[in-house]
């Protein structure tokens, strides 16, 4: 270890290199790969008449900054290969002649140099290189392609008009626990008697047997550089641990249309984890439609079904929108035949996108129909900057309308697909919803896809629903019977996702308190998988509305409040909150189920299992 440098400016200092070899002596050292290795790509682009040694290229001559290596490597091959010269020349300004040399070959100095003089050393060489070499002469260099060296190069080659080529021989270059884990490339840059007008920019995957990929610009080939570094972090990475504290994942792109196939997520368990020998690895495909679920879109949820399938590393599989996939046996063989494979009662999956757009507000969204575990069909609206999570989610079934009892007022924030809205219009008598909607995006998405329609019962106000409450209880009175917030919220750094940490201050809360009957209900459905953030946003809700009933969704993380300001003055404010009886929920139930003759049926919703399953927050 005591060789290795303990800086990067090190690298390129001559002192340091001297001490190197001094130290090193005749063992080899191939931090890039040795010869075996590189072959394949020198083969192809430095040619026998180009003049390496024992392969027929006769006539090389070797430069070094290290007195040592130079007077070493003379001496070793005098008698063996005479004309093989080793010359102790700084590269940044040698004594040759301009156009002297038909090839260069560099193993690890421009990484060397450019972690000098912020890169001011390394260009000097790469201008050195380009006066030596000759027309159709090409610069071969073994780099790390760190990002700050491959730009560099690209800077420099591109500015003359040469051709680059990079080829990414995916391997690692140090195999071992304490290797980096990245790809070795090696770099070629063709000169032309002409400059190119327009650049020619290249990748290769290995030697280089198939076609190269042409791309535009720099910058996206320095993005397929970044792409292939951190796919071999994460093979080096997975290699040699596991780790169940993260779930690194991997996109699988189609080979012709380059679009997304497949999402691979790792699931490891935890290192004390007891299982069969035969278990260590195995792979989960997720039926279209259900990535969604909280079980396979999160950490806890896969590490749960890692858990009960048993496996050491479980890979969880999504299969992304606009792919065609034939049936689940077609989907194994396509992902490999050597490993178990598990699903939810081997079926597919179905799923329908029926329409994608952009918000300004809210970024690329997704309306799609799935099929349920029911057999019934859902339509979902999805803001695919967080994919896993459905924004909105209604049954696809005829509309129709109810009886009229007496009226009931709501304020709803957050429209959705519109399915909770729309549900309240036509099925609780004579009750009047306004719903407040901050994205005209989202609005347009519920009426071309969601079914929903606004009328004199059925308003929407676009607008901040913070500015709406706010504008509701400064006018005062304007009192409802139930006020619903239900909004994502856009900042992933935070561990609640629904509502926004704005819409549970105790200040806002005291508004919506205010804004309620004595009777009134407040809905809150809550997202939070922060224990600690959970727990104080509950203790603000506690200490705001007397009365407080919770209910989880069966496989999510939401959590469902019903908060309810007291009965009056006579009441102890200490005194929990009574449950709904069952006789009233079959009431209930009752009233949402009966139909006039010849319309459709009621919805299907439990109320009475929804009641039962609440209890006191």
């Amino acid at each position: 270890m005591s060789l290795l440098p303990r800086s990067t400016e090190e690298f390129s200092s001559a002192d340091y290199w001297e001490r190197f070899f001094t130290k090193r002596g005749d063992k080899a050292f191939e931090w890039y790969g040795d010869y075996g290795r590189l072959c394949g790509v020198l083969h192809t682009y430095i040619k026998v008449q180009h003049k390496m040694y024992d392969v027929g290229y006769n006539k090389l001559t070797n430069i070094d900054i290290s007195e040592t290596v130079v007077t070493h490597m003379n001496q070793r091959n005098a008698t063996r290969r005479p004309q093989l010269t080793f010359q102790r020349v700084d590269a940044t300004q040698t004594h040759y002649e301009d156009a002297s040399f038909q090839a260069c070959l560099d193993k690890g100095t421009l990484d060397a140099m450019a972690s000098e003089e912020e890169g001011s050393l390394a260009r000097k060489m790469l201008t050195e290189v380009s006066r030596l070499l000759c027309v159709g002469g090409r610069y071969v260099c073994v780099t790390l392609a760190q990002e700050s060296v491959a730009k560099l190069a690209l800077e420099h080659f591109v500015s003359l008009g040469w051709a680059v080529r990079f080829h990414c021989l995916q391997e690692e270059a140090k195999s071992g626990e304490d290797s980096l884990g990245l790809p070795v490339f090696v770099l070629i840059c063709t000169k032309f008697r002409q400059p190119m007008p327009s650049p020619i920019l290249e990748m290769c995957l290995g030697d280089g047997d198939g076609a190269p990929g042409r791309y535009a610009t720099s910058a996206e080939l320095l993005t397929a550089i970044r792409e292939m570094q951190s796919y071999a972090m994460l093979r080096k990475q997975l290699r040699t641990r596991t780790d169940a504290s993260s779930s690194p994942s991997l996109t699988l792109c189609h080979v012709k249309t380059g679009l997304p196939r497949y999402t691979l997520t790792v699931q490891d368990r935890p290192p004390n984890a007891k299982v069969p020998r035969s278990n260590y690895f195995g792979v989960f495909i997720v039926p279209q439609g259900k990535e969604t679920d909280w079980q396979y879109g999160s950490s806890e949820g896969r590490g749960q079904l890692a858990a009960s399938a048993n496996f050491k590393r479980l890979v969880v599989v999504a299969m992304h929108r606009d792919q065609l996939y034939t049936d689940m046996q077609a989907v194994q063989t396509e992902l490999s035949q050597m490993v178990p494979f598990l699903s939810v009662g081997g079926q597919l999956g179905w799923r329908e996108v029926v329409s994608r757009g952009v918000s300004q507000l809210s970024g690329e969204y997704c309306v799609e129909d799935v099929r349920g575990e029911d057999g019934e069909l859902y339509r979902r609206l999805i803001f695919l900057s967080n994919a896993s999570l459905i924004q909105s989610e209604g049954r696809l079934i005829p509309s129709s309308h109810a009886v009229a009892d007496r009226p009931i007022s709501v304020l709803q924030v957050g429209l959705g697909g519109g399915s909770l809205a729309q549900f309240l219009r036509d099925f609780v008598p004579r009750v009047r919803v306004e719903v407040v909607e901050l994205d005209p995006a989202v609005l347009q998405v519920a009426e071309g896809f969601f079914g929903f329609r606004a009328d004199e019962r059925l308003t929407v106000t676009l607008g901040d629903g913070l500015e709406r409450i706010d504008a509701l209880a400064e006018d005062g009175g304007c009192l409802f019977d139930a006020i619903i917030i239900d909004v994502d919220g856009k900042d992933n750094t935070v561990g609640m996702s629904c509502p926004p940490q704005a819409f549970v201050q105790t200040s806002f809360l005291e508004k919506v308190r205010d804004l309620l009957n004595p009777n009134g209900v407040f809905m809150l459905n809550l997202v939070c998988r922060d224990s600690g953030l959970r727990a104080s946003t509950l203790e603000r809700l506690r200490v705001t509305f007397p009365r407080m009933l919770s209910r989880t969704i069966e496989g999510e993380v939401n959590m469902v409040l019903l908060c309810s300001r007291g009965g009056g003055e006579e009441e102890e404010s200490s005194a929990p909150p009574p449950l709904p009886s069952a006789q009233a929920a079959r009431s209930l139930q009752a009233a949402l189920s009966s139909r006039p003759a010849g319309t459709a049926t009621g919805p299907k919703i439990d109320i009475v299992d929804l009641v039962k399953n609440l209890k006191v927050a």
